[in-house]
């Protein structure tokens, strides 16, 4: 399958730039094109914070999760749904655009990785460090100014936490920033308890 350049309709201009998993070399490309239209308008910290509270949308709210991943939902249904969940946010400007050729694209599902690579890129544009937490619900504030403190206490800091949730880990979380790996979830715990009892058999 050849690779997808993002492409937009006349009407948005997302197009004039070049479970969240890993993200795709797709979101990669929409990542950055948003990067670099936000850089030639100077208006990366709040398409950032646009970007940034849409993120949080989507991991706080099942529906909205629902919505985003609906495969059943035809362009016209997740425009409409999508702008007018926008509109109550009060995000507008490049990251509405985004939403735009996402849906015209049919990709309104690669929301959450387009969104957490360009976390990532504008981290390393930053000289920030980035963690990836995955955890099996979303974090509330107090527990990400708990662990961003607890990185600084470890050596990391001037961190960006890039998040995911993965309900298989049932508990507990998983921090990856660069070669480092720190897993205290439950599902880790579990599984070392087998492997123990399994040795004691």
């Amino acid at each position: 399958m050849a690779s997808e350049a993002p492409t937009a309709s006349p009407n948005t201009s997302i197009a004039s730039g070049p479970a969240v998993g890993h993200a795709s070399g797709l979101a990669q490309r929409y990542a950055l094109a948003l990067l670099e239209l936000a850089k030639d308008r100077k208006e990366v910290d709040r398409v950032a914070t646009d970007l940034d509270r849409l993120f949080a949308l989507w991991r706080e709210d099942a529906g909205f999760r629902s919505f985003v991943q609906d495969p059943r939902l035809d362009a016209g249904s997740q425009r409409r749904g999508a702008f007018a969940i926008l509109e109550r946010a009060g995000i507008a400007g490049e990251v509405r655009n985004l939403v735009g050729v996402l849906i015209a694209n049919r990709r309104l599902g690669a929301l959450p990785q387009v969104a957490s690579a360009f976390g990532q890129l504008l981290a390393e544009q930053r000289g920030q460090q980035t963690a990836e937490v995955a955890t099996a619900h979303p974090l509330t504030d107090v527990q990400r100014t708990q662990l961003t403190a607890r990185l600084t206490e470890a050596g990391y800091s001037n961190v960006k936490l890039v998040e995911r949730t993965d309900p298989s880990l049932l508990g507990g979380l998983v921090v990856r920033i660069g070669a480092k790996l720190f897993d205290s979830s439950i599902k880790s715990k579990l599984q070392r308890m087998q492997y123990a009892m399994k040795g004691a058999a």
